[in-house]
């Protein structure tokens, strides 16, 4: 079971596995910071660890996982996506003009999207390859990174060391969380796609 795998890994190695685990989170989604962060929590309650020193610890996992998939992001520049949309495109029915559209909206929006999807499981991994991609400034991406981790993991970490051994309760309304948020997603893309196959229709007409 992964949350048995996740606790006897921070249990052993502390600051370290919190690291470790949150880096590892941040590059493949599906393993769940609400775990880690919680039960961090809970651990400063009988282990030498402390509430700042898992706050710091996990953040400095985050940004190492975020900038990972920043640099695999910038490697996937508009110019060789181009190339792949006019070769491939026609069978999803993009066009190098939808994709620097996206691109531009990016460059717009990004700012505040790299923050605010640090809150949005799944998403708050995800972020940072379009960020990669937009040659968002480094310097700032790192910044917004690091605050909007800081606070998603100090609000989960504060409330494990407060409710102590019954943070598995957490992780179940986090689970609740998770699947609101991902139902959201799933309507949003599916009015997209709606809203991408009108458009193209009345094109046609």
């Amino acid at each position: 079971m992964m949350e048995h795998w996740i606790t006897e890994v921070m249990e052993k190695f502390g600051y370290m596995g919190i690291f470790l685990l949150i880096a590892i989170e941040n590059i493949f989604p599906p393993i769940p910071s609400e775990v880690i962060l919680t039960f961090g929590g809970f651990m400063t309650t009988y282990s030498s660890l402390s509430v700042p020193g898992v706050m710091i610890a996990s953040t400095i996992g985050s940004l190492f996982g975020a900038v990972i998939l920043y640099l695999i992001g910038s490697l996937l520049d508009i110019q060789r996506l181009e190339k792949i949309v006019k070769r491939w495109g026609h069978i999803l029915r993009l066009t190098p003009e939808d994709l620097h559209k996206a691109n531009d909206w990016f460059a717009k929006y990004g700012l505040w999207t790299v923050f605010f999807c640090r809150f949005i499981p799944l998403i708050r991994s995800l972020i940072s390859i379009p960020a990669g991609m937009a040659k968002m400034n480094f310097g700032v991406f790192i910044v917004l990174t690091a605050v909007g981790s800081f606070i998603w993991n100090a609000v989960l970490i504060y409330v494990g060391s407060r409710v102590g051994a019954s943070w598995e309760t957490i992780v179940e309304y986090m689970d609740i969380y998770s699947n609101f948020v991902y139902a959201g997603i799933a309507i949003a893309a599916i009015a997209v796609i709606v809203w991408w196959i009108r458009k193209r229709m009345l094109k046609r007409k």
